[in-house]
This record gives structure tokens, sequence and C-alpha cells, in this order.
């Protein structure tokens, strides 16, 4: 099963940046903190030592996953994003027919999602529910709220 996702310049880099903090100043700390453990004595008996190797292991865990991320990952430029239709990194001008509150959402990939920034992920239930949807359709949504209907009103980069 591939697990490509699509990230703009911006996104990806910041989680290169992070993978390559963690494999260096992330394990560097890690085995720092082992050895300090290791010499407060008996290891048989030393939570300390236990706790630093299990965060060791949650640590690599980490670097794993990010690494297999970064491996699958896909670089999209902005000036090549269909605008015909959602898709990642249009930007969604959407009117809730509910309430008729008028939202605006870009879509970007899982890591780079920031509701505050206005940044919904396209795995988020609003997000597949507008993927594919043209200017004028309607897109009805399974949320934790239940079922809801937006219009797409406008669609950009």
């Amino acid at each position: 099963m591939s697990n490509i996702s699509y990230y703009t310049a911006e996104g990806l880099q910041k989680l290169k940046d992070e993978l390559a903090f963690l494999r260096t100043k992330g394990r560097a700390d890690m085995a720092k903190q082992i050895a300090e453990a290791r010499d407060k004595g008996d290891l048989s008996e030393n939570a300390e030592y236990d706790a630093a190797k299990d965060a060791q292991g949650l640590l690599e865990m980490k670097i794993s996953k990010l690494g297999d991320i970064v491996a699958n990952a896909r670089l999209l430029e902005e000036a090549n994003v269909d605008t015909s239709k959602v898709s990642v990194l249009c930007t969604v001008k959407i009117k809730n027919k509910k309430n008729n509150a008028t939202l605006v959402y870009t879509l970007v990939s899982e890591e780079e999602a920031d509701l505050k920034a206005g940044k919904i992920s396209v795995k988020s239930p609003i997000g597949s529910g507008l993927l594919g949807k043209k200017i004028g359709e309607l897109a009805t949504v399974d949320a934790p709220a239940g079922k809801m209907e937006f219009e797409i009103i406008d669609i950009s980069r």
C-alpha cells in the first residue's frame, strides 16, 4: 500500500529538518541520558535506566516513522494545482448550508494541517468530503457533529 503524501516546499522542509534534528541532537541527548542513568549503579534495579531505554525506543520509533513519511513525500508545486476542482493545496471558499457561514480552508497533508491557520487535512472529514468537488456543487460531510452540507463558492491556489 502506498502512503504517498503531497507537501508544499515549506512543509516538506519542516519534516526534513525535524528528522535531521532527531537523528543528530535527539539521539545524542538520549545517549547522554542513558549514560547518566547507567552511572547511577546496578542496572537490574535502576528505574531511571529502564525509563531512558524506553524513551530511546520511542525516539527510534518516531525517527523511523518520520523517515517513512519523508521517503514517501512528494513536492507539489502550487503552480501545477488544478483549480477546476478541489484538490490538495487548493484554497476553498465554502458556505455552510445550515447556518450560511462562509469558511475558507486550504487543503494540505495531515502533517501540515493547522486549523488556526486555515489549513485542514485532506484526510479530515471536511477535507475528504470536499475533494473532487467543483464550484457550485454541494459537498455532504459526515462530521462528528453529524451530516453537514457545504456549497463550493470558490477554488483558488
